[in-house]
């Protein structure tokens, strides 16, 4: 607990009413909604937080195409390498066929002699 600083109570409540009083004397001195000034501040900060918002669907819409042209490349290389794929196999299919072919010619020409 504080030491006594020997305030009596009406000095305190003298304190904590004077304190009430300049309280209520600043919020009475505050401009009220009419007044220019706050309605200068008052559009100043909408055309603010409309810029922000601007900056941010701007933000949002680059990130948007960014990630569009990455899933397009991603989709591409993809479709590269399923056609190599499916050309390797082709290959891979074409030589063991002429393999196939190579040992049946190879059986019939024993067959012959």
């Amino acid at each position: 607990m504080a030491a006594n600083t020997g305030s009596t109570f009406k000095d305190r409540r003298d304190a904590s009413q004077a304190a009430r009083q300049a309280m209520l004397e600043r919020f009475k001195s505050r401009p009220s909604a009419d007044d220019p000034t706050v309605q200068a501040r008052q559009a100043e900060l909408i055309a603010i937080a409309e810029a922000r918002d601007v900056r941010t669907a701007e933000r949002k819409a680059a990130k948007a195409a960014e990630l569009a042209a990455q899933e397009a490349a991603r989709k591409a290389a993809e479709e590269a390498a399923a056609a190599e794929a499916r050309a390797k196999a082709v290959e891979l299919r074409a030589q063991q066929k002429a393999a196939r072919d190579a040992a049946y010619a190879a059986r019939k020409a024993r067959k012959k002699r």
